[in-house]
């Protein structure tokens, strides 16, 4: 049914779904590269679960989970994926420390943030901006010109001090995207998942990366500092009982 409202909404046809077009859902809009940002958000939470106990039951099932829809993922590969990666291979031998950021536990690279910054429009007003002039504002205490032009070059003073302190050079950093996934192998994920369009399942991927995070700070994996009563938890024991007898 879903998958019906993307064809609908997207009145261009063609092989390739268009970024930020209508989705057919409310508020949500075509992702512009689901595929490594699919890849990041699974490998990273594999990686940060690794700091639950192996016995743990929030671990095992997210692992298995996370394991699975990653493999779904990784499988479908776009066209030209192959040529694609034999040129970033070269990209990455010319400078390998500039691009170890990048570089995954398993040998691979992934820059999922960067193809995302790629689709932003970063106008100052935000996408929703109109091309308007924005004026300048009379609010606060007025500058002198000497004083503006103070003002100007504390700012990139500032902004270079950063950029040099840097060890992710992100602006001057080239990377070419991974190519973008037919529309018919995003439905094809989408179907073995089976969770929604492929931007949903993103959300539910973003989402487990932050409440794995949050977990994990709070160790819950831990004894409580505070014992439950004796009988606390019996009622709730013998309604599972009750339960399973029907």
């Amino acid at each position: 049914m879903r998958s019906a409202l993307r064809l609908l909404a997207n009145v261009k046809p063609g092989r390739y779904l268009e970024p930020f077009t209508p989705t057919g859902l409310t508020g949500l809009v075509t992702h512009p590269s689901p595929r490594p940002t699919l890849i990041y958000l699974y490998t990273t939470t594999l990686e940060k679960l690794k700091a639950f106990p192996e016995s743990s039951a929030y671990r095992q099932a997210t692992e298995a989970l996370t394991r699975h829809r990653l493999q779904i993922v990784e499988s479908t590969k776009p066209p030209g994926f192959e040529t694609w990666l034999e040129r970033v291979k070269k990209t990455v031998e010319a400078e390998p420390d500039r691009f170890q950021k990048l570089r995954r536990a398993d040998g691979s690279y992934t820059f999922a943030a960067k193809q995302q910054d790629d689709f932003v429009d970063h106008n100052p007003r935000g996408n929703e901006w109109d091309g308007e002039v924005l004026e300048p504002t009379t609010e606060g205490p007025a500058r002198t010109p000497e004083e503006e032009a103070r003002w100007h070059e504390a700012i990139e003073e500032s902004t270079a001090a950063k950029m040099k302190d840097s060890d992710f050079e992100t602006e001057s950093m080239q990377w070419e995207n991974e190519p973008a996934l037919e529309a018919e192998q995003v439905s094809e994920i989408e179907k073995k998942i089976g969770a929604g369009l492929i931007e949903e399942v993103i959300q539910v991927a973003e989402g487990e990366l932050k409440l794995v995070d949050e977990l994990a700070k709070a160790k819950v994996w831990e004894e409580l500092e505070e014992k439950p009563k004796p009988g606390q938890w019996e009622y709730f024991a013998r309604t599972s009982d009750a339960s399973s007898k029907v």
